[in-house]
């Protein structure tokens, strides 16, 4: 069974709501936690958009479906919205989950703006179906890279799971870092032990340890080893992809999770409407939004207004893409092809390189700024 249930009403089919189907991670081996601020973000929008008049007078509805990291399961759910008769598709956090999810909107003619996934390759060649707000991974991750060559760190370790976003990861640090002075030290995590990490970056010579791998294991372990390890007390541990920007990760790690740098895509100062958004997500989640949340908001806002302006004719909508122009959270946003990037991307949003305060955990620390 999907979860959660779809809101009474969600799956009429007699034309009085414009609907939009909502993946989302919501169960484990999906970050649940990011589910929950993605769909807390979507829904929030919805209710915004309802309260402002709807779709030319007609209420949106989210029709949420669950996608548990599973790209099979999402794969079905698309198909599944499809015939159900949604106008656009929205969401998803995970990329390989997200690449599936494009795959099948692409085939079937459902237009898609993915709310988070990063992967540049979001779809194996260009398409006019699919869209996103998240920055690339190429984007983001170099801004990290550059931070590290300005912290001074040139050997880097990365302790890296198989899977594509990461292997994909691993490329542009490499990439980027080479030409730069800087070494890449891949650490398999199918081999090792993440006690057994500490002596590989011990061996290596490292002065950095990027966390490619799973969350909560082996991230909030390896995080354990390396810091009860005296050997690697001036070790800088970093996790691009964003793991401690989540409640959850200073419940478990306390202060050894803090001055672990990662990306996040929000602004240094939130505008006039991120600041509303942004107490009214901290009220419905009851603690601290991350920016999962607002690329939910965001995601809804855009394609309300697509919505609004093409009605709920899939072709038109997905047509409109370029045309685009919508005050969101996190600053203007206008969607363009960009060099690399298969899908209409947003080019680009805020991204900064933040850390937990080590003096005051639930306090973030900018750092650096791309």
């Amino acid at each position: 069974m999907n979860t959660p249930l779809s809101p009474p009403g969600a799956e009429r089919a007699d034309g009085s709501s414009v609907q939009i189907g909502a993946l989302v991670p919501l169960t484990r081996p999906g970050w649940v936690e990011a589910g929950r601020h993605l769909l807390a973000g979507l829904e929030l929008a919805v209710r915004d958009v309802n309260d402002a008049g709807g779709i030319v007078g007609r209420p949106l509805e989210l029709v949420v479906r669950d996608t548990a990291a599973d790209p099979k399961r999402a794969a079905a759910a698309v198909d599944e919205l499809a015939r159900l008769g949604v106008a656009a598709l929205a969401g998803e956090y995970h990329s390989v989950v997200a690449r599936a999810a494009a795959a099948r909107a692409d085939a079937l003619g459902l237009p898609f703006l993915c709310s988070s996934a990063v992967l540049d390759a979001l779809t194996d060649q260009p398409t006019e179906w699919v869209a996103r707000l998240a920055p690339a991974q190429s984007h983001g991750w170099r801004i990290y890279a550059n931070f590290l060559l300005d912290a001074g760190h040139r050997r880097i370790a990365v302790a890296a799971d198989s899977s594509v976003y990461w292997a994909s990861g691993v490329r542009i640090l490499r990439d980027y870092l080479a030409p730069r002075g800087g070494t890449v030290i891949e650490l398999d995590m199918r081999a090792l032990a993440p006690a057994a990490v500490c002596d590989e970056l011990v061996d290596h010579r490292a002065t950095a340890l990027l966390l490619l791998v799973g969350y909560p294991e082996p991230a909030v372990s390896i995080v354990t080893s390396v810091r009860r390890d005296r050997r690697l007390a001036e070790i800088m541990m970093g996790a691009p992809a964003g793991q401690p920007e989540f409640a959850e990760w200073a419940t478990l790690l306390g202060g050894d999770g803090a001055a672990i740098p990662f990306l996040r895509y929000l602004p240094e100062r939130l505008s006039p409407l991120g600041a509303r958004v942004e107490a009214a997500l901290r009220e419905r989640l009851a603690g601290a939004p991350s920016f999962v949340a607002f690329e939910g908001y965001d995601t809804v806002t855009v394609l309300a207004d697509v919505l609004r302006s093409h009605g709920a004719d899939r072709a038109r909508a997905a047509g409109s893409w370029a045309r685009v122009a919508v005050e969101g959270t996190r600053g203007q946003i206008q969607l363009s092809r960009t060099p690399g990037v298969s899908v209409w991307q947003w080019a680009w949003p805020p991204v900064q390189v933040v850390d937990r305060d080590p003096a005051a955990p639930d306090r973030f620390r900018i750092l650096h700024v791309g």
